[in-house]
């Protein structure tokens, strides 16, 4: 009797584990879909960035010979880095040491934050507008809808450090620190392809 239910115990446990690896799995799959979907939708729009581009006689606004490249190429390099700051910060969590995982997703988000007020500085500063021919239209759909992107990332940072505070709540898994990085991950190398085009083909 008492092997019996030992087994049944067993396949139990075994079974909750084999749907939780499921559930898992899906929604890493759905994730990556939707990383795929957003992915197509930049391409898009660097495609119509190159075409207006490469076709159009006057592109830049008039008044305007170029754009200043010192200050974004500074929030680059401070994006860029936060990369490999939330890394840091996914290698605590995995040997489960919260105090590490909490001051490095603490530094992302204020790098994030950083990049975000000087885009808003840039743009304060700049001489034309959304209006401003289709160099203008352009310039301010990437980089807004980049911009809408960081602040996402941003905000999952912050859900997951107030997630760190429920005792055990990492204990099962992190899949939603896991999914936060990769979108943080996608985002610097959707603004490195930005920075490229924008700022350095001018």
């Amino acid at each position: 009797m008492d092997s019996s239910i030992s087994s049944e115990q067993l396949h139990g446990t075994i079974g909750e584990h084999g749907h939780e690896h499921d559930a898992e799995g899906n929604s890493f799959f759905a994730f990556i879909v939707f990383l795929l979907s957003e992915s197509i939708i930049f391409l898009s729009f660097f495609a119509g960035y190159i075409i207006y581009k490469t076709t159009a006689i006057d592109w830049l606004p008039a008044g305007v010979t170029g754009l200043e490249i010192k200050e974004p190429a500074i929030n680059t390099v401070v994006l860029v880095s936060s990369s490999f700051v939330i890394y840091i910060a996914e290698q605590f969590l995995e040997r489960r040491q919260l105090w590490g995982f909490r001051f490095f997703l603490l530094l992302t988000m204020a790098m994030g934050t950083y990049f975000l007020i000087g885009q808003a500085i840039e743009w304060n500063s700049l001489e034309f507008g959304f209006t401003s021919g289709v160099f203008g239209g352009m310039f301010y759909l990437l980089t807004g809808f980049h911009g809408l992107h960081v602040l996402t990332g941003v905000l999952l940072q912050t859900l997951m450090l107030g997630r760190s505070f429920y005792p055990d709540n990492y204990n099962g898994g992190h899949f939603g620190v896991t999914a936060t990085s990769l979108f943080w991950h996608f985002v610097d190398v959707i603004w490195i392809i930005l920075f490229a085009l924008i700022y350095l083909w001018q």
